[in-house]
């Protein structure tokens, strides 16, 4: 009976040359079995097959993929996984390429350029596949990453990519916010410097103007938890008598029902507020959150069939995919108004 090696306790976990001793086999033979590299008789197959998974060895992935010039590992870069959006995006990248024998590496930038550039390093080094990014197109060391598509935060130049329809969405919100009563309404702007965050403010101004609505914009420096604190403080300090807010995520529009709570505020009664993303904590907090749902999951899942397609030199039929948003109604608006 053979005791399975493990990583911890002192122990070492399995090697080739343990699988080769375990199957009465060269160390070659196991090698050729395992990379592909040439023939291997059926019975000799068995024997590595039930060798491999009493040692429950696990082949070095990096190594493997240098031999062979064809890795099974992807890289996936994120702005921040502290905001609910980003890994419920993880999760449809990950269902979809473990299904097909991929590991992914997470990188979480933070939103950090200088650690955008590191991730973008540690991915070549570790011969990805591919790279999958949720993080802006104009870091220079993507010249050097392919295949590479983008998800959600797009640039005008991305060959590959996959986000939701922004402009649509914050017309959305800014069309179910008026129709009910508003006296004063604030409409948070998310970072300029993000294309789809400069395209949601875009359809809700487009609504408000064209119903000429009267408004205000408070301008926010990120989608950062700490900086939708600051922002939901400012939004108070600057118009006290606020009855109304469009939220660019629903970090924001959750900020601001705390701050809110904290000022004897009442939601939606003396503030009604809207949110963007339908993250899965917006159902949860006091009043349940009214907001844009953005298909994340759709979205990883998606990204990931596409990146999967260009691994293996697979047509892609659609190199820009945009998928649709819609309202998710709870309780943070008023009733609307008599028509």
């Amino acid at each position: 009976m053979c005791k399975r090696l493990h990583k911890g306790d002192g122990e070492q976990m399995a090697t080739i040359r343990d699988v080769a001793k375990l199957a009465g086999l060269s160390v070659a033979t196991v090698s050729r079995a395992i990379n592909g590299s040439g023939y291997v008789s059926e019975e000799s197959r068995k024997k590595i097959d039930n060798a491999i998974k009493d040692l429950d060895f696990r082949p070095n992935e990096v190594a493997r993929s240098l031999y062979q010039k064809k890795s099974k590992l992807v890289g996936l870069l994120l702005p921040d996984i502290s905001n609910p959006f980003f890994p419920l995006l993880a999760k449809g990248v990950e269902d979809f390429l473990q299904a097909k024998g991929y590991q992914v590496i997470l990188g979480n930038v933070q939103e950090n350029p200088e650690r955008a550039n590191d991730y973008l390093h540690a991915f070549n080094q570790n011969n990805v596949a591919g790279v999958l990014s949720a993080v802006d197109n104009d870091y220079a060391f993507y010249d050097s990453v392919h295949p590479l598509v983008f998800l959600d935060r797009v640039g005008k130049d991305s060959e590959y990519s996959i986000h939701a329809d922004d402009v649509a969405g914050g017309a959305l919100a800014a069309t179910t916010v008026l129709k009910r009563k508003t006296k004063e309404i604030i409409v948070i702007s998310g970072p300029k410097e993000i294309d789809r965050s400069q395209e949601r403010l875009q359809g809700v101004l487009s609504v408000l103007n064209q119903q000429k609505s009267n408004y205000y914009i408070v301008n926010s420096a990120s989608f950062l938890l700490e900086d939708a604190i600051i922002t939901a403080q400012a939004v108070f300090e600057q118009f006290p008598q606020v009855d109304t807010v469009i939220a660019p995520s629903d970090i924001h529009a959750i900020a601001l029902i705390q701050e809110a709570y904290r000022r004897n505020i009442k939601v939606p009664d003396a503030l009604q507020v809207i949110g963007y993303d339908d993250i899965p904590i917006s159902n949860l907090v006091v009043p349940p959150l009214t907001t844009i749902h953005q298909p994340a999951y759709e979205m990883g899942y998606k990204g990931a069939e596409m990146l999967y397609q260009l691994m293996n030199g697979q047509k892609v039929m659609q190199k820009k995919l945009v998928l649709p948003t819609r309202l998710v109604k709870r309780d943070t608006l008023r009733k609307k108004e008599a028509q």
